[in-house]
């Protein structure tokens, strides 16, 4: 239930009643007072904690934009490219909230705080004021009129009558004043209910507009978001695949760390301890050394691999004058060897890791034997050439006969029950173990090498232009032996609803393959995603067939067309010298030599 209405006529009666009204209103007006300076406080509390918010946001979206990612190799694919600029992305839309945010904040205290403390102060504590002055205006009556009333009636005439006259005045007085505070309490009730929720609704409205232009920026950046999902499955597929294959090279060099060694015929490089006799005391001190043969030429750098080791980076340089083993009876270290240098003083005693390492070391800097043990040694590198000969034959064979029969034991594919999955699984073993597929090495590395360029391109027409000028000069047997693979491929992606096989996954699963490196290293698995994504373009445009002249079309079944067209579904028609495909959706006949497929 409401308040009561207070009646003016009742200011006149003043009655219990009239002043219990009257009460009930200033108990409202105390509460609703109460209720705005806790809101009021609040308000400014969530102010400040927007700041703070905003504040914060904007330190992580500084620090989003300030990290740059760094991918392994030289040159990064579109789906690394998209998610390292993605963080940049990320920090600009939060920064363009905060923005707004920024904005909604520097209103809140215009349309929520200021408005608040002006009704409360103006309003109510008018209201207040008038109460004041109401309640000190009927004590003094009820005073006035209490001495009034206790005259004797025995005074003069004069006397009372001017008594009288002066409490009218007083009366009269009360009544103005009981009239004001009472128009006052109501109008303060009646003002309330718009002059206290204005505010509020102005400040939410601020709060929608807020995030009204956070979701047409999800809308702006939903385009990116579903690029940049789709990056971010693509590089997951890529690097589950580079994954395996280098946690394989790491199984192959922990069972034969010897044989996966990489030595190079022109440097030899790696830590040897040097001795060093300062104050009548020998000291070894341990050098990265690197020595270049052509120009005879070694470099030493001191350094120690320990976490925590002070390495000042120093080197020395000089020029190799002879290098000699050193004599196990001679020194008491184990795997010494002595150099002398054109431009240094003195013999130089170094120390390899083992005995291996001293090998190594001394064939690279074409070092001699002590004279009493040439001869014999000699005999034991000649030895260990013939053993190695041996072991690379045997090796050799062993895998020949193994490589061969299995191809040959292979079923014929020309069962209708092997399904397409088991067939594309066949091929990919069958490529994994040929020397050499439809990419020579030369021009696997071809590709590789030239991917950084081409990777600039931002026509994707000009990449596929830049990978067919490489394909073109693949001989005819390997070309076609590519069209049939790529033929295949595209008819198993058409599938891939139903075998989950897509274009980006054939990538995967076959670029290894395809162009595999020579050399087995971690940088050239690294450049795997690359070679997924040429895959993916062959797969994807081995179809396609650009025009070379133009054409007008002389019946309704051919298709007329300008030079340069680009033609899709491209494939021999039964009409001789006459290919079919498709150009803006309609499949027509176009002339085979107007054409080339890209």
């Amino acid at each position: 239930m409401g308040l009561p209405a207070l009646e003016f006529s009742d200011c006149y009666v003043d009655s219990p009643q009239f002043r219990e009204r009257l009460k009930s209103h200033e108990l409202e007006l105390e509460k609703t007072n109460k209720f705005i300076k806790e809101l009021i406080k609040d308000g400014k509390a969530l102010i400040q904690a927007l700041k703070n918010l905003s504040t914060a946001k904007r330190k992580f979206a500084e620090s989003l934009n300030e990290f740059k990612f760094q991918c392994i190799g030289d040159a990064e694919t579109d789906d690394e490219i998209c998610i390292a600029k993605s963080l940049q992305e990320f920090a600009g839309v939060l920064q363009n909230l905060e923005d707004e945010r920024t904005r909604m904040i520097e209103n809140a205290n215009d349309v929520l705080i200021s408005p608040l403390e002006r009704f409360r102060k103006e309003q109510i504590g008018a209201a207040k004021e008038a109460k004041k002055k109401y309640d000190k205006e009927t004590e003094k009556y009820c005073t006035v009129l209490e001495k009034h009333l206790s005259l004797s009636a025995k005074k003069k005439e004069a006397h009372l009558h001017e008594a009288d006259n002066q409490v009218d005045i007083v009366r009269q007085h009360f009544y103005e004043v009981s009239l004001e505070y009472v128009f006052k309490v109501q109008e303060v009730q009646e003002r309330k209910m718009f002059e206290f929720v204005e505010p509020l609704l102005a400040f939410l409205q601020g709060l929608f507009t807020y995030y009204h232009h956070g979701y047409e920026l999800a809308k702006d950046f939903n385009h990116f978001k579903t690029d940049l999902t789709i990056s971010i499955q693509n590089t997951r597929n890529r690097f589950e695949s580079t994954r395996s294959e280098v946690e394989c090279l790491m199984k192959k060099m922990k069972e034969n760390p010897h044989e996966h060694k990489s030595i190079s015929p022109n440097t030899m490089e790696g830590y040897l301890f040097v001795q060093e006799k300062r104050s009548f005391v020998s000291t070894w001190v341990k050098y990265y050394c690197i020595y270049h043969r052509e120009p005879k030429r070694m470099t030493m750098m001191l350094f120690d691999q320990k976490s925590g080791a002070k390495n000042v980076r120093s080197s020395e340089s000089f020029t190799l004058k002879s290098c000699t083993r050193r004599k196990t009876d001679s020194i008491e270290k184990r795997f010494c060897f002595d150099i002398e240098a054109v431009d240094r003083p003195g013999v130089i005693t170094m120390q390899a890791l083992s005995e291996e390492d001293r090998r190594l070391w001394m064939e690279a800097m074409d070092g001699r034997e002590p004279v009493l043990y040439l001869r014999h040694q000699k005999f034991l590198l000649h030895s260990n050439m013939i053993g190695f000969i041996l072991r690379f034959a045997c090796t050799y064979w062993h895998c020949a006969e193994w490589v061969i029969p299995k191809v040959q034991q292979r079923s014929p594919l020309d069962s209708t029950e092997w399904e397409i999955k088991t067939i594309t699984s066949a091929i990919k073993h069958y490529l994994r173990y040929q020397s050499e597929m439809c990419f020579s090495f030369a021009t696997a590395h071809s590709l590789a090498s030239s991917f950084s360029v081409f990777l600039e391109l931002d026509n994707p027409e000009a990449r596929v232009a830049e990978i067919h000028s490489i394909v073109h000069r693949l001989p005819e047997k390997n070309r076609q032996m590519l069209e049939l693979l790529m033929k295949h491929l595209a008819k198993v992606a058409s599938h891939h609803q139903q075998n989950l096989m897509t274009v980006a996954n054939l990538g995967v699963v076959f670029g290894p393959t395809l162009l595999r490196p020579q050399e087995e290293t971690v940088a050239a698995i690294m450049d795997i995603k690359f070679q997924n994504i040429v895959i993916e373009i062959l797969i994807e445009n081995h179809e396609r067939a650009r025009a070379l002249y133009a054409c007008k079309a002389e019946h309704d079944s051919e298709l007329s067309f300008i030079a340069g067209t680009i033609f899709e579904n491209v494939h021999p028609s039964r009409e001789p010298g006459w290919l079919e495909g498709t150009l803006d959706g309609k499949t027509g006949l176009i002339p085979e030599n107007y054409v080339e497929f890209v």
